[in-house]
């Protein structure tokens, strides 16, 4: 993808640190700003060793590709848009990036299909959508022991339980939550 024709935002941590990911023009993209980027993996603890991840509006793909650069051994990304999904894979293929799992699909659709369990699960839908009530239980479900989910949203969350709230922020406009089970996982 030509520099004239992308967006871009660059990987902040791990062996890909620096890299850029370019995305296509055109997309309504809101990409996690840098210092939230890195508050939120020095919430994670930076090392992702080994960890499965699932980015349901992926849309550039950069925590997808941060979580990768940081360890993870899967990183599943999920956008409906087929043109965001082909660039975030042409990306991680010129990083040499693997474990990279990329679908174009839509979220709700793909999540209810889906069975596998996640140490991390990142949630960054369209600001004009509110996905919550259905979105935060579903995830929940998909949560590996242990495991994390990022929410960023226009207001500050209060997710249902067994899930609460580990930490929370706000940068600008957009509120940011670490949400953790308050019970053992099932």
């Amino acid at each position: 993808m030509a520099a004239s024709t992308a967006h871009r935002v660059r990987i902040i941590g791990g062996r890909f640190r620096g890299r850029v990911i370019r995305f296509p023009k055109g997309a309504q993209l809101r990409p996690t700003p840098d210092r939230v980027r890195e508050t939120l993996f020095n919430w994670l603890g930076q090392d992702l060793t080994g960890q499965r991840t699932l980015d349901l509006f992926a849309g550039s793909g950069a925590l997808s590709l941060e979580a990768l650069s940081r360890g993870a051994v899967l990183a599943v990304a999920v956008d409906r848009d087929p043109s965001l999904v082909a660039a975030l894979t042409q990306t991680a293929r010129g990083f040499g990036a693997t474990g990279l799992e990329a679908h174009a699909a839509d979220a709700r659709a793909w999540l209810a299909s889906e069975r596998r369990r996640f140490d991390a699960i990142f949630l960054d839908p369209p600001f004009g959508d509110d996905p919550w009530p259905w979105l935060l239980p579903a995830c929940e479900a998909r949560l590996a022991g242990g495991g994390f989910i990022y929410a960023e949203a226009p207001r500050e969350l209060a997710p249902p339980p067994p899930l609460a709230v580990h930490r929370r922020s706000k940068a600008g406009q957009v509120h940011y939550h670490l949400l953790r089970r308050e019970d053992p996982c099932p």
